[in-house]
């Protein structure tokens, strides 16, 4: 596509979850309709889309049909399928394209790909088999991580090996087969960079945030990372190296690890928007997922700087929505509710953003009182 998607066009997103939802109110915002490809009919994102179609992500006639009823096509999470991304770009065009989620849906697709664009990681092997597994942590030391190569996302499909008893056992529950043995990092902190390249190669990148997990869940980004300034230009130096390796049209969120001798290790990547991205909503005057519409509809990429410091916390499961009248009547938290009915352990309901002056961002105390609700009502 060489001309930008006019006004009024239909943006096709496959996949109905709260990415997809923050990126139609993002999309409206900019002038375009959405439709959405899920399928379940009370997917979150159908409720602020002009058009849904219900369908498996491998059904080629739901898959025309909604290829018939949009202008261009991106997705909103890598666990859809890449063969019927490509029916799709027989169609319309398709950002990012099935290529780059077919390198972001295998971890040693990615891992080779990671590597093979100059970005370091971890050291890592893949195994197809018990007794490679064995070689495998022979090499690389335990404790390590074996993971499947596919469909794991927050914690799933993993296991942390602390020893040669522990490898039978985790081969046998994880699937599917086969998978990536990974070499522990002992890191200081977790960190993310969120870039955005367009068709033409202008790319902006969003500063480092620092990623604290709970149950293998995001719970806290702290944006920015409290990192140094050196550090911090690296993590972006490597996001856009990768995402221009990739020829990326869209947007990529880069995970990585400072480990205690100050080096930056590239974990994963996932092209599209991301949990550790919603600070940017409340904190930037263009929050990541304007910057994906933008991109993947060949609109200008403004700078992607921000003007506060912001704390971000996961709203997960029952307990957590059950703070929402407080988070509501809680003055400075800006909540950010999904529209999903069930509040299930372990779902991601919503989230909650408190913002700072730059350079203000709080310590440790400041960042627990920031997310307080306790004096509420």
């Amino acid at each position: 596509m060489t001309e930008p998607l006019p006004r009024g066009a239909t943006l096709g997103i496959i996949g109905g979850g709260q990415l997809g939802r923050m990126s139609a109110m993002a999309a409206a915002r900019l002038g375009y309709c959405t439709h959405i490809f899920s399928p379940e009919a009370d997917c979150p994102a159908a409720e602020v889309s002009a058009g849904l179609t219900v369908g498996a992500y491998d059904d080629i006639e739901a898959l025309r049909a909604f290829a018939a009823a949009v202008d261009l096509v991106t997705f909103e999470f890598e666990n859809v399928s890449a063969a019927g991304l490509d029916v799709l770009a027989a169609l319309r065009p398709v950002h990012p394209s099935p290529a780059i989620l077919r390198v972001s849906q295998d971890r040693v697709t990615e891992k080779s790909f990671i590597n093979g664009a100059g970005a370091p990681t971890g050291a890592w092997a893949p195994v197809n088999s018990v007794s490679e597994v064995a070689d495998a942590a022979t090499a690389l030391g335990f404790p390590c991580v074996l993971k499947t190569t596919r469909m794991g996302y927050d914690g799933r499909g993993q296991a942390v090996l602390r020893s040669a008893a522990d490898i039978q056992q985790a081969w046998e529950l994880l699937a599917p087969k086969p998978m990536i043995l990974e070499a522990f990092v002992d890191f200081a902190c977790e960190i993310s960079v969120i870039v955005a390249r367009g068709a033409g190669g202008a790319t902006v990148a969003f500063d480092a945030v620092e990623n604290r997990h709970r149950n293998h869940i995001l719970d806290i980004t702290l944006a920015p990372a409290r990192i140094g300034a050196d550090l911090a230009a690296q993590a972006q130096a490597i996001a856009i190296r990768i995402a221009r390796g990739l020829r990326l049209v869209g947007l990529l969120a880069v995970e990585m690890f400072v480990d205690r001798d100050g080096r930056v290790l590239v974990n994963e990547v996932a092209p599209r928007p991301h949990n550790s991205g919603h600070w940017t909503i409340d904190a930037c005057p263009v929050s990541q997922f304007e910057m994906h519409v933008r991109a993947v509809a060949g609109l200008p990429l403004p700078p992607a700087t921000r003007h506060a410091d912001a704390v971000m916390q996961n709203l997960v499961g029952p307990e957590d929505a059950a703070r929402w009248p407080a988070i509501l009547a809680t003055p400075g938290l800006i909540p950010h509710w999904y529209g999903k009915a069930e509040a299930r352990s372990g779902r991601k309901m919503g989230h909650v953003t408190r913002l700072f002056p730059r350079g203000a961002l709080p310590g440790e105390f400041g960042i627990s009182a920031a997310l307080d609700t306790a004096s509420a009502g």
